[in-house]
């Protein structure tokens, strides 16, 4: 299975007549962009096994102006990539290997089933903040 992105056309001009009217608005299209990674995070993290619930809390949207992004793992939880898509750990047997998985067991699996969900939500978000930002929207 091949892992596509999803690419809103015009979001570089977006943000530059947003940045031309108000030098804050721009930062809302983070908020939006969070807001759609929000949905995949709701999908994915009571999937992800735990015993200390270090994994889960792990998702985190991290998105930008431009791109939205979730993180996963991080130093308190640096096993969770391994948890997500398998392999070998770092000495041999420890932790024991896990088949691996290209696409993923949580993450990406929550963007393939949510990802027409994820897409209304950024496209009704960034037509909200056109809209309220004063700018004529079809």
């Amino acid at each position: 299975m091949a892992i596509t992105k999803i690419t809103v056309t015009g979001l570089k001009e977006f943000q530059a007549h947003l940045r031309a009217m108000d030098a804050g608005l721009p930062k809302m299209i983070r908020i939006v962009l969070n807001d759609a990674t929000g949905i995949v995070i709701d999908y994915a993290r009571p999937r992800i096994p735990t015993r200390t619930g270090r994994a889960r809390s792990s998702l985190k949207a991290r998105s930008s102006q431009r791109e939205a992004r979730v993180a996963l793992g991080g130093s308190r939880a640096a096993w969770v990539p391994w948890l997500d898509f398998g392999g070998e750990g770092r000495r041999p047997g420890r932790p024991p290997a896990r088949p691996f998985i290209r696409e993923g067991r949580y993450l990406y699996k929550a963007l393939e089933v949510k990802r027409a969900e994820v897409t209304d939500s950024m496209s009704e978000g960034l037509t909200r903040l056109a809209r309220e930002s004063g700018i004529e929207v079809d």
